[in-house]
């Protein structure tokens, strides 16, 4: 009956905890097959031991202890299986706190770019990227931004009437931003297809946004970009970490080179600390539209160190009383034993 009830006690608390029955229902489900494996191998650790120790000839404290752990089967079952199952416990937490600690603080590396720079035009490019190599900025960002609304898939003409979810709507509502390279970003995971460089024809899309469209590899796109029409099959499929603080788009061509549409540039780059800087730049490139995001990452670096030292408290605090658990499951049944 308390085992019953421990059991029944435990699953409620996951289901509630994840406050989603399909996550809930996993993590519960997992842990009853931990269960099961660990019994399964304490049953049979528990025969090879009978079979192991030879009462003629074994030391007399072993011969005492396998009789008292062969008496009842069925607890020592249990009991191994719970032990096993609080030390599982206790070492996700230990990976999923390093986890959670590692993905937080490479989110905002202290070098994450704190300016985002648009609207830079192809006469001002080289010019551009001079004035910030002589101003030691050598690590940034740099790609093309055309700006185009997709109007057909599949030779078919798209209206936001055409899908019922809100985020697909406003999406086809809208102009893309879209851009091309030769080479597959760095920050960029290819999760479908392949990159070709210089493939005409080609088009790669980010995942989320082929979900949310129905798109998939092989259909075909239109996006009207400047009052002209152009068709790409798609032929890759990437991954992005949108929360990477890098210049990151939904659709890129796989092309060096797109001399037919209109144009304009990007750059997201970490600003020297030297004072003037950014005053300097827009006096230089009037412009261009210059986005500082110190205030952002500051706030969030802030708050992560903050989550961070509340996880790592969690996290020493659960340590401490699982332990303190293991050793009242351990000698609940001392007294009795001996």
């Amino acid at each position: 009956g308390g085992l019953a009830l421990g059991t029944a006690g435990f699953a409620g608390l996951r289901l509630a905890a994840s406050r989603d029955l399909v996550l809930g229902g996993i993590a519960v489900g997992g842990f009853a097959a931990a269960v099961l494996v660990f019994a399964g191998l304490a049953a049979l650790a528990l025969r090879l031991l009978r079979r192991a120790v030879n009462e003629a000839t074994a030391p007399r404290w072993l011969v005492l202890a396998t009789r008292q752990v062969a008496a009842r089967p069925v607890y020592t079952v249990v009991q191994v299986s719970a032990l096993a199952v609080g030390l599982l416990a206790l070492v996700l937490l230990v990976l999923l706190r390093t986890d959670l600690v590692s993905s937080w603080q490479r989110a905002t590396p202290p070098d994450a770019p704190n300016r985002f720079v648009i609207n830079v035009q192809p006469e001002q490019a080289q010019d551009f990227r001079v004035t910030l190599d002589r101003a030691g900025v050598t690590r940034y960002d740099w790609y093309p931004m055309i700006r185009g609304r997709l109007v057909a898939i599949n030779g078919r003409p798209v209206t936001p009437e055409d899908y019922a979810e809100e985020r697909a709507r406003r999406l086809v509502d809208r102009e893309f931003n879209l851009s091309h390279s030769a080479a597959l970003p760095a920050h960029n995971l290819l999760v479908g297809g392949r990159w070709q460089a210089e493939e005409a024809g080609a088009i790669s899309m980010e995942e989320g946004i082929a979900q949310t469209l129905g798109l998939q590899l092989g259909d075909t796109l239109v996006f009207d970009v400047g009052g002209l029409r152009h068709e790409s099959r798609i032929t890759s499929l990437r991954k992005v970490d949108w929360g990477s603080m890098r210049a990151n788009f939904f659709v890129m061509y796989p092309v060096s080179r797109m001399p037919e549409v209109p144009t304009t540039y990007m750059g997201a780059f970490r600003a020297p600390e030297r004072k003037g800087f950014d005053n300097a730049l827009v006096r230089a490139f009037p412009n261009i539209t210059s986005v500082d995001m110190t205030a952002t990452l500051t706030q969030v670096q802030g708050v992560l160190e903050r989550v961070i030292r509340a996880v790592e408290f969690l996290f020493a605090f659960t340590l401490a009383a699982g332990v303190v658990v293991l050793f009242a499951a351990v000698t609940a049944t001392r007294e009795e034993r001996a």
